[in-house]
């Protein structure tokens, strides 16, 4: 659920990938995150 929130968030040019992952408490669902990204066909927003 926070996953999709996230990825939300990035999709929408809300938040950036880098400084989401940048706090420690967010990457716990990074994986989940860059999943829901490729599935959305936005694997330019990765960023590692």
């Amino acid at each position: 659920m926070m996953a999709m929130y996230i990825a939300g968030k990035i999709l929408d040019g809300k938040q950036d990938y880098e400084y989401v992952f940048s706090i420690t408490l967010y990457q716990r669902y990074q994986d989940d995150v860059d999943a829901i990204l490729i599935g959305e066909g936005r694997q330019d927003l990765i960023k590692r």
